[in-house]
């Protein structure tokens, strides 16, 4: 191989990829594998409002990357094929954190456009929604996707009692709830308020880790519409297949096979060997640690690039040095310790300290450097 550099990419019209989209994380694959039974489930509790009725509430649960919003997207599409009398509507919690942003999202999946920006109250907004739906006798489906962050902000009682209780207020209003959670130290149902508790009711769906037989069948579909003909071999297929099991995230895998193509056309190789995984196994290990840090405040940033710089330390003393550079109070900073530990950011134990009784030290649970890296 030349040692010019230019000489030692593929040209631009040369690619390892037939279709490079077919790889990134909201793809929605056409052929959906090992979640039959799961997929009959939300059909089953969905069926009534395709006759016009009220649907039943589902609680869909299960770790990252089990293919949970996939089932809803084919799902929502699948309805929308049927009838024109449903409207589906989904939200993303980790962007839409608060009840408010969640009806704004809501407003503008009814209307097409976004509320006024110069704030309507909350009761206008969800006035505005539900008096649209009974005036077009629509039945509302929506699925609060990410709804652990919503409990992060303590803002999932509020929004799921409105939803709820929407036909109380607005008599004809049919809207029925998907809440996915992903995070599998959360308990939905516990953590509600009682007044929620006592109306919501779901059907329970559960999504569990793919294991790594399912793994390599799921790539492998996707390496045939995203990658050409022998441009991967079985072995490395089983190997990507592997690393992915070890994280327990299907999206590891599916990012790996993105960034090891593109590993192999630096390389000006028309195919992808191992060491194009490995390499790019580096970076695509941190994809959920990337992903949890995108939806973070920059109050929360600090503190965790506080807390990187401070690892394991007591969390009086890195409360000290966050109030320094954020002048924020102590219930602030309290706050913000719990929703890193849920996000599994840091870990947050409680330890025996001598003379001061029971004390919390806070350590990241990723490496300092990917943490940092990742921060800037």
């Amino acid at each position: 191989m030349a040692d010019d550099p230019e000489e030692g990419m593929l040209s631009w019209d040369e690619s390892v990829f037939r279709d490079e989209h077919v790889f990134e994380i909201d793809y929605v694959p056409e052929t959906f594998k090992h979640r039959e039974g799961q997929t009959q489930s939300l059909t089953y509790a969905l069926r009534p409002a395709v006759r016009g009725s009220r649907p039943l509430n589902v609680m869909v649960r299960g770790p990252p990357g089990t293919g949970k919003t996939t089932a809803i997207q084919k799902l929502f599409d699948e309805v929308g094929a049927q009838t024109s009398d449903v409207r589906t509507i989904r939200v993303n919690c980790q962007v839409n954190a608060t009840r408010y942003s969640v009806f704004s999202r809501l407003f503008e999946g009814t209307f097409d456009y976004e509320p006024p920006s110069s704030g309507i109250s909350f009761k206008k907004l969800f006035g505005q929604i539900a008096e649209k739906l009974v005036e077009e006798d629509k039945v509302l489906v929506v699925a609060l996707d990410d709804i652990n962050y919503l409990f992060y902000e303590n803002e999932a009682s509020d929004t799921l009692y409105s939803l709820l209780r929407a036909h109380e207020e607005y008599p004809g209003a049919k809207i029925g709830v998907v809440v996915v959670s992903s995070d599998p130290a959360l308990d939905v149902i516990d953590e509600l308020d009682s007044r929620v508790q006592s109306v919501f009711r779901p059907e329970d769906v559960y999504f569990p880790v793919y294991d790594q037989p399912e793994i390599v069948d799921i790539l492998d579909e996707r390496v045939k519409r995203g990658f050409n003909d022998g441009v991967i071999a079985r072995d490395t297929l089983e190997y990507v297949a592997e690393l992915t099991a070890d994280s327990g995230d299907l999206r590891v895998g599916i990012d790996l096979l993105r960034r090891a193509g593109l590993n192999a056309e630096m390389r000006a190789s028309r195919t992808v060997e191992r060491q194009d995984v490995e390499e790019a196994y580096e970076k695509s290990k941190y994809i959920n640690l990337s992903r949890s840090l995108s939806g973070l405040t920059d109050t929360e940033r600090t503190l965790l690039e506080v807390i990187a710089h401070h690892d394991g330390e007591q969390a009086g003393d890195v409360y000290d040095v966050f109030h320094e550079e954020t002048e924020l109070g102590y219930t602030r900073y309290s706050e913000i310790v719990n929703k890193l530990d849920q996000l599994g950011l840091i870990d947050a134990d409680y330890a025996e300290v001598d003379g001061r009784g029971r004390s919390r030290s806070l350590s990241l649970s990723y490496e300092k450097d990917a943490v940092l890296e990742r921060l800037e």
